[in-house]
């Protein structure tokens, strides 16, 4: 019971000199790094921002954004299935667990153990032992390094910083996840698109193909012209099994990031290859650097890359080392706890690095070094969203001039094809007419499903950049 007293005591006396050390903190605090945020973001439509600058796409929730059932039942299903977002959910729970196994240093130690044997020895030469032999121990023991100069704190402080960089990595791989399940279903809609075109264009070209061989066989025109119109033919059905193949192959790819296994994609929506909404808000630049993810996680890294440092300086000093362990023991049971058995007894060493070959000077440059890497990495990160969003912006306004170009085009090149069968069923020209009018008209109907796709894609790409989508 003493001993416990003399232990309980030693703790109290330990927690006051915490208490007093506490303020001991040899790192230095941390600073965000300034960077000069432009006004505006550039590509921006003047209507986009004025009046709505305080507003953003991004501070939606992604239902809001694209709101096809069927693509929302594919988000919902990858973000609860999909493979690399329960990574980075297992990763957080990996950190947290580092973070107590670090924050433990700043604890004593206290341990307890004991010993116990016993044996009957028989008798020997008519001579006996009549009661066993006893001999038992128990002993409570403490150790604990006072962390004088924030050693320990200042790890602990790194370990928090590094949960929080992956917390906002799960959160950045949320935010890439809706925006690939959304990427990947418009370009299987486009794909689906195409191959329509492909096959409707293969039947128009069947019966282009029988009305000149008939026109052939009562010699209205030569047999070149039932040729050219077979390439008509041959090319249309080439195209069909390549976008057959692209299909599957696209639909195993949104099964992938589902989680599941290869399989049909069931989608029946005819808006996914709508035009972007005009005028769309995207907020004012400064909010950029707290919206986006990729942006927050540099800048727990380099908040613990700061906290590094106190880690190398603290090494520069003085570590305490404090333990205490009392016992009690005896040769039989009832003796173990007389006061006579007790033992008690404390030890205090203190050790000073004096010379290590420039280890601790390293470690200190090494960690220094490393924080202005992570300062050059955290400003480029910036850098590289106010550019990921001036794309997105310059994309939609271009986007959008092409795929109404493009529409226009497809108009003119199915009146020509028109124009051009009629001349031919007149005499007035020949098949090559055809053959190249119709070849325009399938490959610009071909590029305005692309375009579409272009377009329907700038609305993934700025929300993405904006920052929105993990929320």
């Amino acid at each position: 019971m003493k001993t416990l007293l003399k232990l309980g005591s030693m703790a109290v006396l330990g927690g006051s000199m915490a208490l007093v050390l506490a303020g001991c903190n040899v790192g230095p605090k941390y600073k965000r790094p300034v960077y000069p945020a432009p006004p505006a973001f550039r590509g921006a439509d003047d209507e986009a921002i004025v009046g709505e600058a305080k507003n953003s796409i991004a501070d939606q929730q992604w239902t809001q954004i694209f709101k096809e059932p069927e693509l929302q039942a594919l988000i919902t299903q990858a973000l609860a299935n999909n493979y690399d977002l329960r990574i980075a959910a297992q990763r957080i729970l990996e950190q947290q667990a580092q973070v107590q196994i670090t924050r433990s240093q700043q604890f004593p130690t206290i341990s307890a153990g004991g010993t116990g044997a016993g044996a009957e020895i028989p008798s020997i030469g008519g001579s006996s032992i009549t009661s066993p032999l006893v001999v038992g121990s128990f002993n409570l023991s403490a150790a604990w390094n006072p962390d004088f100069w924030g050693l320990y704190r200042k790890q602990t402080e790194a370990a928090r910083d590094q949960l929080l960089a992956q917390t906002w990595a799960q959160r950045a791989v949320r935010l890439t996840l809706v925006q690939q399940v959304v990427t990947a279903y418009i370009q299987l809609r486009a794909l689906d698109h195409q191959l329509e075109i492909a096959r409707q264009t293969y039947k128009i070209r069947q019966d282009s193909v029988g009305l000149t061989r008939q026109l052939e066989t009562g010699g209205s025109v030569p047999l070149s012209d039932v040729r050219q119109a077979e390439q008509l033919l041959y090319t249309a059905s080439s195209q069909i099994p390549q976008l057959e193949q692209q299909v599957q192959q696209q639909e195993n790819a949104i099964k992938f990031l589902l989680g599941d296994n290869p399989g049909t994609i069931i989608r029946s929506s005819p808006t996914a290859l709508s035009p972007v909404p005009q005028n769309l808000p995207v907020g004012l630049p400064s909010e950029l650097l707290e919206r986006r993810p990729d942006i927050q996680q540099t800048e727990a890294q380099l908040k613990a890359a700061n906290a590094n440092i106190g880690v190398a300086r603290a090494q520069f000093f003085p570590q305490l080392s404090i333990s205490a362990s009392g016992g009690v023991g005896g040769d039989s049971f009832p003796d173990i706890f007389k006061s006579g058995a007790q033992t008690v007894y404390g030890i205090g060493s203190l050790s000073q690095p004096l010379f290590a070959g420039g280890k601790l000077r390293g470690q200190l440059r090494l960690s220094q070094q490393t924080e202005k890497e992570m300062v050059l990495n955290y400003q480029k990160t910036i850098a590289g969203a106010f550019r990921d969003v001036s794309n997105a912006l310059i994309a939609v306004n271009k986007q959008r001039a092409y795929r109404e170009q493009q529409q226009l085009l497809v108009d003119a090149a199915k009146d020509a094809t028109r124009l051009a069968r009629i001349r031919y069923q007149g005499g007035s020209t020949g098949y090559l007419e055809v053959l190249t009018t119709d070849s325009n008209l399938f490959s610009a109907q071909l590029s305005l499903v692309t375009a579409q796709q272009n377009e329907a894609l700038t609305l993934v790409q700025l929300y993405a950049a904006l920052g929105g989508g993990w929320q």
